[in-house]
């Protein structure tokens, strides 16, 4: 029969019994500890997290019986992704019903593999408890952790409904600002379906059996080898201004999943636009206008919010650059560039948490 272990928090106080004299301690903990292998013992060990008799010890150490152990297993990271963290959040609308936040860059808003803490979810549940009680801390939508601006909670599971209602009948009014390569020339509209890129699992792509993605596009400004943009979004799908923009040969400046890799037109630019690009490290992308109806009073509210400083710093310094030529600056993309994707019956997120 294993010894009986005492647990205080996330302690295991372990006696080493005498049959086990003489053994090294990784083996007699995985004689004490069966649901934990050998070599996860082992990496606690040299991580620091068992003591023997308050001193530090290595896997090979041996024990003689009677030794007081004290292991210390670390957290499982997922039971982190739904608890309070004291994240600061820039609140620009709160009401009992609804919260409206500027989100900014580097903000995961749900957690998932890889960030199981941190996220925005995380500060919601500090900054309003209760939410604890609706669905994804009340989540109704997402921007992609490098995109910044406006995003919507809802407070109450009545209000989320309600708004997942409106993303559905595409009624919530979304407004970004985008800072691509290449010149536009010309206002347009992009009606290509999007879907899951069928090597590449955390890609999306223009796909022919994808879900329906529109998006409108309108040139506020046009420099010598970018072009700055006012996006408006009819459809929610992941990632879609960024892969409708590698679609349109426009890959958003920064985009380290659908941007330009190594093409760019260093001889084009001059050393302080070299150097404000280089030093760019997301996709120029944010969020500046959010409209909808508010669940509760049914009345239709608007929230528009500055553009991000680190794109304010980027477009200065392409202010500075001389003029556009009468040529248009494109790339010299080849054929297969850009991947059409194949039929995909699985989805990156729900129906109702759509992510831009």
């Amino acid at each position: 029969m294993p010894p009986k272990q005492i647990l205080t928090n996330t302690e295991i106080k372990l006696s080493i019994p005498m049959h086990l004299g003489g053994e090294r301690l990784d083996i007699a903990l995985q004689q004490m500890l069966p649901q934990h292998s050998r070599s996860r013992l082992q990496t606690w060990i040299k991580a620091g997290l068992v003591s023997m008799d308050a001193a530090v010890v290595t896997a090979k150490t041996k024990v003689w019986g009677g030794e007081r152990v004290i292991v210390m297993p670390p957290q499982n990271a997922q039971e982190n992704a739904f608890k309070p963290e004291n994240i600061p959040l820039d609140i620009i609308f709160e009401d009992d019903t609804i919260l409206v936040l500027n989100k900014p860059a580097g903000l995961v808003v749900h957690p998932a593999a890889g960030n199981w803490s941190g996220t925005l979810l995380n500060a919601l549940l500090h900054h309003t408890p209760q939410l604890a009680d609706v669905p994804r801390a009340g989540i109704v939508h997402r921007l992609d952790k490098d995109t910044s601006g406006l995003l919507v909670v809802a407070k109450t599971l009545e209000a989320q409904t309600s708004l997942v209602r409106q993303l559905q009948a595409r009624t919530v009014k979304r407004e970004y600002r985008a800072i691509v390569w290449g010149q536009l020339w010309r206002n347009g509209t992009i009606n290509q379906p999007i879907g899951r890129h069928s090597h590449a699992r955390t890609k999306m792509a223009i796909s022919r059996t994808g879900k329906p993605a529109i998006t409108h596009y309108e040139v506020l400004e046009r420099f010598g080898v970018h072009t700055y943009l006012r996006c408006q979004l009819e459809t929610g799908r992941t990632h879609q201004i960024r892969v409708h923009m590698q679609f349109l040969k426009a890959p958003m400046l920064g985009d380290p999943v659908y941007g330009i890799g190594n093409i760019i037109p260093h001889k084009m630019m001059t050393q302080t636009l070299r150097d404000a690009v280089t030093s760019f490290n997301r996709q120029a992308l944010h969020a500046v206008k959010l409209g909808l109806i508010h669940p509760t009073t049914n009345e239709a509210m608007e929230w528009q919010i500055e553009l991000a400083d680190d794109m304010k710093v980027l477009l200065e310094a392409m202010r500075h650059e001389n003029p556009p030529t009468d040529e248009p600056f494109e790339f010299a993309y080849e054929e297969g560039d850009y991947y059409e994707g194949e039929a995909d019956d699985d989805e990156y997120l729900d129906d109702d948490l759509e992510e831009d």
